[in-house]
């Protein structure tokens, strides 16, 4: 009975997805903010250096705590796919390929985060390189995370608008949080293609209603979860096994 419940009940897909949403969205704000926010000086390889050799032990939990929030991607991938695979198949097939991808370069882009340790972990084999040419590499390794961050959101961009779609046509979701998750799909868009086609306009400001779409969501999923009549009768209806 208890089996059977676990596999069939979309409850359970919801909470689970929901809690490892959230710890994904407190994870992801800890390592840009609380981390990296606070040991990266923009344009200032040498503090940058100092602060990385003086917090090691912050700045790798900062990568664990990534990588343990990329776990967790996996778990939210299969959770929505479950959910929303009565609503269209395909696309719900489609929005967690794209979420894998970018989870991959995202998991990829955290060597970008563990060279500076390497470059300035004062290695003998190392010592060809004066300070100030390691600093200004291991500055250069978190540029390119910065970038790398950005090119994975592209995928996930596009993972929103299917997935708001999927939301907002599901009947078992409010229809405003499939706009919401379609918005903050457009803001990564924009943000992560600016990034690349002209800098000086990408702004994390643009991502606020990202945060706010994506946090909602991950609530919802925690404490309302599905109406599970309509999610029964769209299972039924496209004719899926859970």
């Amino acid at each position: 009975m208890t089996e059977h419940y676990l596999k069939s009940s979309p409850q359970v897909y919801a909470r689970v997805g929901g809690f490892a949403y959230l710890f994904i969205i407190l994870s992801g704000a800890f390592g840009e903010m609380f981390v990296r926010g606070t040991i990266v000086v923009s344009g200032d390889a040498l503090t940058t250096a100092n602060n990385i050799l003086a917090n090691p032990l912050l700045w790798r939990i900062g990568i664990a705590g990534d990588l343990l929030m990329h776990v967790c991607d996996a778990v939210v991938m299969m959770s929505l796919y479950v959910l929303l695979k009565p609503v269209n198949k395909n696309l719900a097939l489609l929005a967690m390929l794209f979420n894998l991808i970018q989870t991959s370069v995202l998991v990829a882009n955290k060597l970008n985060l563990i060279m500076p340790l390497v470059l300035l972990g004062g290695t003998d084999y190392l010592k060809v390189f004066d300070p100030q040419q390691l600093q200004a590499l291991s500055y250069l390794f978190l540029k390119v995370h910065g970038y790398g961050f950005g090119i994975g959101l592209i995928f996930f961009g596009f993972e929103c608008l299917i997935l708001g779609y999927l939301i907002f046509t599901s009947g078992f979701f409010p229809k405003a949080i499939g706009i919401l998750i379609q918005v903050a799909g457009v803001c990564y868009l924009i943000n992560s293609f600016a990034l690349i086609l002209a800098p000086n306009f990408s702004n994390l400001s643009l991502l606020i209603p990202s945060f706010v779409a994506e946090f909602s969501f991950c609530l919802w999923l925690i404490f309302k979860g599905v109406n599970v009549s309509k999610w029964r009768e769209k299972e039924r209806y496209a004719g899926t096994n859970i």
